[in-house]
């Protein structure tokens, strides 16, 4: 009868090579049985940890890390990386981008006493904010170019933070909270176009909106949209403008949107993303770089 041992390997060459794929498997057996432990826990992951507020246990490390995290009694942390707070490391976008956003809230503000959002008065009251208004035309200008600039400081915020890899963990959510706010910000200047009601906010709002319609199930000609019971009627576009065309509907839609919705999902946001800042361990900064003085040496002149 046959011998039916187990096969051997026939040599030490065939060892290493299994030894050398298992060690190989192995960074991916760990990641599996992560998962498996955040299905099985998902409250103990760190993207649970990340979006939620997590009670520290009862111990005396955790109720001082309760104290110095906290938002409301220390708002700096307790500790700040000096690298981390660099000009030339920061750039100091994200500050630049809030104070931008302080200012057109209050020119905004100041610019709603001077207009009516209505087809028939809306360029006339821009007219009338322009050439009869103290300092009127200087008010526009701050809003509209302050616009501008917020737009440029936010991609440049969002590209300082991608170069210096500020996305990764644990600060992956607040990159998410990041990215939406641009959306918002987009969204902001994109709205604020038609409410001079000239011919540039007509056709930049009559190309956008035409854009909308071929959204992926939300137009009724973008894709799986008909299969969705999108029509001209129904679809994205018809509710961004109230109705098939850019005319009154649209101008007041633009109107709140701009001045009381955008704004205040904005403003949830930010709070939200200046308290993971905080929570998270504060701005993410490259290595601590040892000074000179700060080395020190021993008897044999070595590090």
């Amino acid at each position: 009868m046959a011998d039916e041992s187990p096969v051997q390997p026939e040599s030490k060459g065939e060892i290493g090579l299994l030894e050398k794929v298992k060690e190989e498997l192995k960074p991916f057996q760990e990641k599996l049985e992560q998962d498996l432990a955040g299905m099985k826990a998902p409250q103990k992951t760190q993207l649970y940890k990340s979006i939620f507020r997590v009670k520290h246990d009862e111990t005396p490390r955790s109720r001082s890390l309760g104290v110095l995290s906290n938002v409301f009694l220390h708002l700096h942390p307790a500790r700040v990386n000096r690298d981390a707070v660099r000009y030339s490391y920061t750039w100091g976008m994200g500050g630049i981008t809030f104070y931008l956003f302080i200012v057109l809230t209050f020119t905004g503000v100041l610019l709603m006493f001077y207009y009516h959002p209505s087809k028939i008065v809306a360029f006339r009251d821009i007219l009338y904010l322009e050439h009869d208004v103290p300092f009127g035309k200087l008010l526009r200008n701050m809003h509209r170019w302050g616009a501008h600039l917020m737009i440029i400081t936010v991609w440049l915020h969002m590209f300082r933070v991608f170069l210096t890899g500020s996305y990764k963990r644990p600060r992956e959510f607040n990159w998410v909270v990041g990215v939406i706010l641009l959306v918002l910000t987009l969204l902001l200047s994109f709205t604020g176009y038609l409410l001079p009601d000239d011919q540039l906010g007509f056709w930049a709002v009559t190309v956008g909106t035409n854009m909308a319609r071929a959204s992926p199930m939300l137009g009724h000609e973008g894709p799986l949209g008909p299969q969705f019971g999108m029509t001209p009627y129904n679809d994205v576009r018809f509710a961004l403008l109230g109705g098939s065309i850019v005319d009154s509907n649209a101008l007041l839609r633009a109107y709140i949107w701009h001045c009381i919705a955008i704004p205040i999902i904005a403003s949830t946001f930010m709070i939200v993303h200046f308290w993971r800042v905080r929570k998270d361990g504060g701005i993410s900064g490259p290595s601590p770089v040892g000074l000179a003085k700060e080395i020190k040496w021993d008897r044999l002149g070595e590090r």
